[in-house]
């Protein structure tokens, strides 16, 4: 994805044309960049040390408007969050920017009427997060001779969180070592991730239902306060 900035906070935006009456434009409207598609989730904490926040998903119609699609209390890495381009991986912080969604995964079945390539884990479904191999940050089915299984996500192991999920393209098509691996749009599990966004299961087969890959969905992640630089990767 080309480079660029992206502006992801709430109050810190000037909008012309708005008044202190005049209703504030949803938040793609506001944005710098929303991808280019006419689909887009975000992902907003109130702060960078926030590790809970919300996920919306929108459309944008004929019209050029964004309209809501619908909605749901997010959860982020244990450690907050860091701009993309200075994260680290390992630190457990979800990275902010905005980035592309390849495609979807699962333990289980796609949602009927799933129209995203979906990729169904099975018991040698891993994904690699060794810097050390030729395979990191990609799927590895059987998990590659040089990619260690202590650097790597054993995917069906994670029941409840890969569930379903979207691999969200961080670092992904170009990927800098050390910079971070696995970074998904996933079912909740008991708490903050290790670094991805997370949301309740019916949100996330609603996701799945919603997102349609003509349309170009992308997500962006961020906060409120704009505290946190956004930068497209």
């Amino acid at each position: 994805m080309r480079p660029g900035a992206v502006a992801l906070a709430v109050c810190c935006l000037v909008v012309p044309g708005t008044g202190p009456s005049a209703p504030a434009p949803p938040l793609p409207a506001r944005m710098a960049d929303t991808g280019g598609g006419t689909q887009l989730i975000t992902a907003v904490a109130p702060k960078r040390a926030s590790t809970t926040g919300t996920v919306t998903w929108w459309d944008r119609d004929r019209g050029g408007r964004w309209v809501k699609q619908g909605s749901a209390p997010a959860r982020f890495g244990a450690n907050g969050l860091v701009g993309g381009t200075s994260r680290t991986q390992g630190t457990n912080t979800t990275p902010t920017g905005l980035y592309g969604l390849p495609y979807a995964f699962g333990i289980e079945a796609a949602p009927d009427g799933t129209a995203y390539r979906y990729r169904r884990v099975r018991q040698d479904s891993w994904w690699c997060q060794d810097n050390d191999s030729r395979a990191y940050n990609r799927w590895s089915e059987p998990r590659a001779a040089d990619c260690r299984a202590a650097e790597s996500e054993h995917l069906i192991t994670y029941r409840p969180q890969y569930a379903h999920a979207l691999v969200i393209g961080f670092n992904y098509e170009r990927p800098v070592r050390g910079r971070g691996a696995g970074i998904f749009l996933h079912v909740d599990g008991r708490g903050a991730t290790a670094g991805c966004v997370s949301v309740p299961g019916n949100a996330m087969r609603r996701i799945l239902l919603w997102a349609d890959p003509a349309r170009r969905p992308h997500i962006a992640v961020g906060t409120q306060s704009g505290s946190t630089a956004v930068t497209r990767l």
